[in-house]
């Protein structure tokens, strides 16, 4: 008789628990009721002074103490599977963890440095890659792990080869040390971006644990909130990289499609090429984003996955060629999309935002959004289209029960048949939907170029600063709308996340009753108080067009340099 999946469920959290060391278990976790316990891991008694300070450190800092040999690739990997394994037993935030597989791979980076001198893996710069641990989102496939991707019915299911980037990230040296939490069905943007799976459960907010984390990538997310990880993977197909990044106080890059290779990775609506799923990085600085997408591309990364563009790091378009030198840029900000007004702590981000840009000398306008309603309905028409069918496929065999929304209610109350019901599309019907995305592409192409008549540099807009959310991290269950997000998915343009803020008692009080735009604007604006957001991150996202992820890295730097002077926050 084959097992039940609560016993599949039960039997696998006994191993992923049976992979921590047990020494590091601690016994002095703070309460429950202890909302932000972001500060902890250095307080935790686990952590010596040594790995303390590496764990803060940036990416660029532990590159070059690893180059320089004052920090060894044993030593760093330590320091943060440490804190790691802290970040996960108070916010719920690893899947697998395989800390004895990532130390010996340490271990040779060590004695190849010690023997040779060198380090193992590309120069890029100044330095190498020998030894930065990564942490990867369930999806991406390490040969021998499981990657269950928040589906019951595939535990068990252990890969037999590397995903494409793993390869490429180990051969510039990097060290996979843990996967990481994802939301049964893997589509947080579609009705509830939330981290919340049968197999391992809820992943929590590090800044406020009653708070989301976001989806799908919420377990980097909240690992990043920890500093659990120099830089983790994730991945977005409608904001799940920007919106864990946003939620939990950290930067991530969502790429065009095309530029980082996700052959081997394991997907939900797999076929769905209308708007596809990326791959991305997140980070706790811009620098660790820059040097992901750097590595990435410099391993040709088009040779191993056809469906990745042949295009090179381009110092060109990060020294901003087409955008002025970068000596005065012109950002237009989205204030609303037309159908929510964002509540008040991203109102508050934004013109930290302005006021930052306008000091440092760039040039700000308003966004006039084009039909971002109109592209958003394609996005969910499209996912709609083969959903529940791809979803009982997965799950039927086994029994397994698909969950509705990520509601804090206890599990057997949150199991209905399925969901979303969407009603199932024809190919011609598909083919439509297409035709309209294209149609939608290039009028949004030509209302960007319009903006040449506005900025007053003879270019159009550089780039957009938007919201990631109407809102910052909502209560569990709460987080209903991924449309400031998924607009770019369908429109393919690059967008990074920059942290801003927190929810401020005082400064956020919730502002009079405006004339509602929608009902569910109507909702967004009755469900916020500073006290159910409380210290919840704000940030913001900087857009750029098509493949212009150089540029953007380069106009977020000056955006998130402009942001951190201290008049800004005046």
């Amino acid at each position: 008789m084959s097992q039940s999946w609560e016993a599949l469920v039960a039997d696998k959290k006994r191993r992923q628990q049976a992979s921590i060391p047990k020494e590091w278990i601690l016994t002095n976790l703070p309460p429950k009721e202890t909302l932000d316990v972001t500060k902890f891991p250095e307080s935790s008694g686990l952590l010596s002074a040594k790995e303390i300070e590496i764990t803060n450190a940036h990416v660029d800092t532990i590159l070059q103490k690893l180059a320089a040999g004052s920090w060894s690739a044993v030593g760093v990997t330590t320091a943060f599977s440490k804190r790691a394994v802290i970040a996960h037993q108070l916010t719920n935030c690893l899947t697998e963890i395989f800390i004895d597989r990532a130390l010996a791979r340490a271990a040779e980076l060590d004695a190849h440095f010690k023997k040779t001198g060198t380090t193992m893996g590309p120069l890029h710069g100044n330095v190498h890659w020998l030894g930065l641990p990564i942490s990867l989102k369930d999806q991406i496939t390490l040969k021998g792990i499981e990657s269950t991707m928040g589906y019951v019915s595939w535990i068990g299911k252990y890969a037999e080869r590397n995903a494409v980037l793993v390869d490429i990230l180990e051969s510039l040296g990097a060290v996979p040390f843990v996967k990481t939490n994802v939301p049964q069905t893997l589509m947080a943007s579609f009705g509830w971006p939330e981290t919340y799976n049968l197999v391992f459960g809820r992943t929590l907010n590090p800044h406020n644990r009653s708070l989301t984390c976001g989806g799908s990538s919420g377990g980097e997310g909240a690992l990043m909130g920890m500093k659990g990880a120099p830089i983790g993977v994730g991945s977005d197909v409608g904001g799940s990289i920007r919106i864990p990044a946003a939620f939990c106080g950290s930067y991530g890059l969502r790429p065009s499609y095309g530029r980082v290779p996700y052959s081997g990775s394991v997907n939900s609506l797999e076929g769905q090429d209308s708007i596809p799923s990326v791959l991305g990085p997140l980070s706790n600085s811009i620098q660790g984003l820059k040097t992901f997408l750097q590595g990435v591309v410099s391993q040709e990364p088009w040779l191993k996955d056809p469906l990745v563009v042949r295009k090179r790091w381009s110092e060109d378009e990060y020294r901003l060629v087409e955008h002025g030198g970068g000596k005065q840029l012109c950002f237009a900000i989205l204030w609303d999309d037309g159908d929510i007004v964002p509540n008040p702590p991203i109102i508050r981000g934004l013109e930290m935002t302005k006021k930052a840009l306008l000091a440092a000398g760039h040039k700000v306008i308003d966004w006039t959004p084009w039909k971002h309603l109109e592209l958003c309905q394609v996005a969910n028409s499209v996912f709609g289209s083969g959903m529940r069918e791809d979803v009982h496929a997965t799950t039927v065999g086994i029994g397994e029960p698909v969950i509705k929304m990520s509601l804090a209610a206890a599990v057997p109350d949150d199991n209905p048949s399925f969901f979303p019901k969407h009603e199932e599309v024809s190919a011609y019907g598909l083919w439509q939907l297409h035709k309209k995305k294209r149609e939608l592409r290039q009028e949004y192409l030509n209302h960007w170029q319009a903006t040449v008549n506005f900025t007053g540099t003879g270019r159009p807009v550089d780039a957009i600063i938007s919201p990631v959310a109407p809102f910052s991290p909502t209560p569990h269950g709460t987080n209903k709308s991924a449309n400031y997000t998924m607009v770019w998915n369908v429109l393919d343009y690059t967008a990074l996340v920059i942290p801003v803020s927190k929810v401020d008692q005082a400064l956020d009080q919730r502002k009079p009753p405006h004339k509602f735009k929608s009902e569910a604007d109507k909702a967004t604006y009755e469900a916020y108080t500073p006290d159910a957001f409380k210290d919840g991150p704000v940030a913001i996202q900087v857009v750029g067009r098509t493949l212009e992820e150089e540029a953007v890295i380069a106009m977020s730097e000056i955006v998130d340099a402009a942001l951190k002077t201290p008049s800004a926050h005046l």
